[in-house]
């Protein structure tokens, strides 16, 4: 199954008899500023101009649960998470497209929370908004009536103590910058380095200028390199857990299955009992 969906084919099913559901994710990682900016506000970016019949999902409050011992983006409660999808429009059986404004994380997160908790055809819009060239509309569709709701499944979540037997036994990604694996800098959490063993793999590096992810073959060959295939058993993290969805999103773009430690850097850096190493060594 395709996992992605390219601007121009996301036009022709929109006007199909059977459109997919269309979620709006926008959203960016703020970090507090001298300039004193106020964060990027997702919903109101969405109010100004969204593709027509798009609505909008919250990351911070309906695809996570409050910051805290789990994480900064730890998972949502499942209740939760399956009424935002039912306003939202989704159903079990209509197919649903996940965009946001180009990087590509937050339309991830939405992606992988849907498919672990059991949805069956999701794809994400390569590229995000800004390669969409169709029309834009700022009416906010009135709430959805869908019937998801949300079933994870045995595969594809790991938490922290699978995290580490993962670096072990398989091959564990780490997909924040190479700075902050290597604990050159930490901007965000408690401390800098990665989880022993876990391999550098920045997740910026799976696309092209445009946001749009390299080919699948080329993707596939980055991630052997990295010592991840089809035949291996691997997992991703980041630093909470979103930009490590649009590592497991470029892993299935290349064939390659692998779960997502949800709790990542952020989880792992908060107990100082975890081991951390740093440098470019994994171990």
């Amino acid at each position: 199954m395709n996992v992605i969906i390219s601007a121009s084919d996301l036009a022709v099913e929109l006007a199909g008899a059977e459109p997919p559901v269309l979620l709006d994710v926008r959203w960016q990682l703020t970090l507090a500023t001298a300039s004193g900016e106020p964060p990027f506000d997702g919903r109101r970016a969405y109010e100004e101009g969204h593709i027509p019949g798009a609505r909008y999902v919250d990351l911070d409050r309906e695809l996570a649960s409050e910051p805290g011992p789990r994480g900064r983006h730890p998972l949502p409660d499942l209740a939760g998470f399956g009424a935002a999808m039912r306003r939202a429009g989704v159903s079990a059986g209509r197919p649903v497209v996940v965009y946001d404004g180009g990087q590509g994380w937050a339309a991830a997160r939405a992606w992988w929370l849907l498919r672990w908790t059991g949805h069956p055809d999701v794809r994400v819009l390569d590229g995000g908004l800004p390669v969409w060239e169709g029309a834009r509309e700022t009416a906010v569709p009135a709430p959805g009536e869908g019937d998801f709701v949300p079933a994870p499944g045995p595969a594809g979540l790991l938490h922290a103590d699978g995290a580490a037997a993962l670096a072990r036994s398989g091959v564990l990604l780490d997909a924040r910058a190479g700075e902050r694996y290597r604990g050159e800098v930490e901007p965000i959490d408690p401390v800098g380095g990665h989880i022993p063993g876990a391999v550098s793999a920045p997740t910026q590096e799976n696309a092209g200028p445009d946001g749009r992810f390299l080919p699948a073959a080329e993707l596939a060959a980055r991630f052997k390199a990295l010592g991840a295939s089809e035949d291996t058993e691997v997992g991703v993290y980041c630093g909470s857990g979103v930009s490590a969805a649009h590592e497991v999103l470029a892993l299935a773009v290349a064939g390659i299955p692998a779960a997502l430690y949800a709790g990542s850097w952020s989880e792992w850096s908060s107990d100082p009992r975890r081991p951390v190493a740093v440098g470019p060594d994994p171990r």
